[in-house]
């Protein structure tokens, strides 16, 4: 009885876990309803593509049903369409010691994707030496607005990233927890860029309307549940 009963289990708890992978990189009917698209569906790499180019590397690999970088040097790639006003969520794992970003608004006019795109960080709080600053932490803007360090989970964890921008009003969340609420341009964003290493960088977070970018570092890193929608 005790070996059934344990098999039972077993066999729930697959169940579950099997239900859990299935829903990865899809919409629910509500999304659906509600104007979310996948940027990711597990399959296909279609909505991406390298920085100022029409392809992607190959090292930008889908792996465990995950966008996957599993090698340096495969540059910064950013999404095919632009988006102004938005939500964006996604889940993203890092290595031990790793290093990524998340960017938005970003577009091809500098040499590199960060030359005008705010960045959401994603590092290894624990071993990697950014991270001894505040403001480059896991789900900080990046150099500008510190994120608490109880929002990120341990490297080879998922954490679960969601952006909005409305009318110049940024909102993250990092597993529920927030880590950024400020307007875009105001005075208060304005002290913050004079005070980071963005000051001088003409255009930075000019544009009212770019791509998503996903950084290249040189560290292994993964993103599933990639899913935007476009606000009014």
């Amino acid at each position: 009885m005790k070996a059934l009963s344990a098999c039972a289990i077993s066999l729930f708890l697959l169940g579950i876990s099997s239900s859990a992978l299935a829903t990865d990189n899809q919409l629910t009917e509500q999304e659906k309803q509600q104007g979310w698209q996948l940027l990711f569906d597990g399959q296909s790499l279609s909505h991406w593509r390298n920085y100022q180019q029409d392809s992607i590397s190959p090292k930008w690999q889908i792996q465990d049903n995950a966008i996957t970088l599993t090698d340096g040097g495969a540059g910064d790639i950013i999404t095919r369409q632009q988006y102004g006003d938005f939500e964006l969520t996604l889940d993203w794992k890092i290595s031990e010691g790793g290093n990524s970003g998340i960017f938005f608004l970003a577009d091809e006019t500098g040499k590199y994707v960060f030359s005008h795109a705010p960045e959401i960080q994603i590092i290894d709080n624990e071993r990697h030496p950014d991270s001894k600053l505040d403001s480059r932490r896991a789900g900080a803007l990046y150099d500008m607005i510190a994120a608490p360090a109880a929002s990120q989970k341990p490297a080879g964890e998922w954490n679960t990233v969601k952006i909005s921008l409305h009318d110049n009003v940024l909102q993250v969340w990092q597993n529920d927890v927030m880590t950024v609420h400020i307007v875009m341009h105001s005075s208060t964003w304005e002290k913050l860029v004079a005070a980071s290493k963005f000051a001088n960088w003409t255009g930075f977070a000019a544009q009212t309307k770019g791509h998503i970018g996903l950084q290249d570092h040189g560290d292994k890193v993964a993103f599933k549940n990639i899913k935007i929608r476009e606000l009014p």
